[in-house]
């Protein structure tokens, strides 16, 4: 342990995802010397898996649109994004030699869909700028003199910043770095910090060992879902997957929020699933009202009805034997499967989270009122996005924010 810590000259920032190589790039741009601390070997780790299926940097959605998918955030988040939007990001990522397209999902992808490449060049393009690069470093708090400590292979490290940008992530995916440990830490010194919890996830249900064992993993695609949310009904066609517990996939994960919300509020949620959107309900009644002629039900739901498979099972498991006999009811049920959702996953599981650093213990530059000279970017601040593109442009705005707030602190403080 050192005697007396360095100090830097001017910004640490903790952190090597993109909110964090946001604010390094910000701040060097500006003159500010910057020194990146990561926890793991190599920055940007979450980054990559993000890419590992076709990097979605951001969504071609416009705005005010664009601005509502951060549901009750959709003003401070729309705030980062005058500063730096979808266009914007497309824009740099052209800087870096990163053409993109627009998907047919309105989804933006690099044209060869990787991340690496788009990682690699921001990287050397920062250390050919001066950026700094400390891996292996986990942060571990302050000491009682204002020392930023950092936990390394070769024993405890102590820096003293002038500045500091906390880009420490969520608490999703925390084998590459976002474990959400800092939280404890920050309450400590009276930072107000919303519970992280899971967001982008799957929904346990418990479903019977029978349909478990024989249908976890099938896919139900397309499907129709409704819900309830501010006392209104809405649905959204989309795919989703039977999972052991439950049920998973991009249309669940794009109700998330809500269906986790109804749970934390009622105990539990209900999800309705049409299971034959291209037949209307008066259809069914009079197709499955056709005599069977002697063939099972099963056959009798394929040939009228179309449903086999995963589809005929969750009618079994949802109706049992004996409502299954009934028409009027059965149609019904194909339009309007009720599904209830019983728990969220696990945080540990999820694409993201929800909670953190709520944004009302930071000023505009999300600098923390308990903390001069500290700030915090990315997914350890209190707000939540579905997939597509949106995590990760708000991620690297909030980062472009705290980076221009830090240099302009220590300005104000030199």
């Amino acid at each position: 342990m050192p005697d007396t810590p360095p100090t830097l000259p001017g910004l640490a920032i903790i952190g090597g995802g993109p909110a964090g190589l946001m604010a390094a790039e910000i701040a060097r741009a500006a003159g500010v010397e910057v020194d990146v601390f990561e926890g793991k070997g190599s920055v940007g780790r979450k980054f990559l898996i993000a890419g590992k299926g076709g990097l979605n940097l951001t969504h071609a959605e416009l705005r005010p649109a664009f601005d509502s998918r951060y549901r009750e955030r959709r003003d401070a988040v729309g705030a980062w994004l005058d500063g730096f939007d979808a266009d914007a990001l497309r824009e740099w990522a052209r800087g870096l030699g990163i053409d993109t397209y627009v998907g047919s999902s309105s989804r933006v992808f690099p044209n060869d869909r990787k991340a690496a490449p788009l990682l690699r060049g921001w990287v050397r393009r920062l250390r050919d700028h001066g950026v700094r690069f400390h891996v292996q470093h986990q942060w571990l708090g302050w000491t009682d003199e204002g020392a930023l400590r950092f936990s390394t292979p070769t024993g405890e490290r102590h820096v003293i910043a002038t500045a500091t940008v906390l880009a420490l992530g969520g608490a999703s995916w925390p084998q590459l770095g976002s474990n959400g440990a800092w939280q404890a830490t920050l309450a400590e010194r009276g930072v107000d910090v919303a519970p992280l919890v899971s967001s982008n996830c799957g929904f346990d249900i418990g479903w019977s060992e029978h349909f478990a064992s024989r249908h976890a993993g099938a896919p139900l695609k397309p499907v129709v879902a409704h819900w309830q949310e501010d006392g209104r009904e809405h649905q959204r066609q989309g795919e989703c997957v039977v999972t052991g517990t439950g049920i998973e996939g991009s249309l669940v994960y794009a109700l998330s929020a809500p269906l986790r919300d109804a749970i934390a509020r009622d105990g539990e949620a209900t999800l309705h699933l049409d299971l034959a959107p291209g037949r209307e309900l008066d259809r069914l009644r009079r197709d499955l009202g056709k005599p069977r002629n002697g063939r099972s039900l099963s056959d009798h739901l394929r040939r009228q009805a179309g449903l086999t498979g995963v589809r005929s099972a969750l009618l079994h498991e949802v109706l049992g034997k004996a409502r299954m006999d009934d028409v009027e009811v059965l149609a019904r049920t194909i339009k309007r499967l009720p599904l209830v959702l019983k728990r969220a996953r696990p945080v540990e599981e999820a694409i993201s989270s929800a909670g953190g650093v709520r944004l009302e213990a930071m000023n505009a530059r999300l600098m923390l009122d308990a903390l001069p000279g500290v700030f915090c970017a990315g997914e350890m601040l209190d707000w939540e996005a579905p997939t597509g593109g949106y995590l990760l442009t708000a991620c690297f705005a909030s980062g472009r924010r705290a980076g221009s707030g830090a240099v302009d602190w220590l300005r104000a403080n030199a």
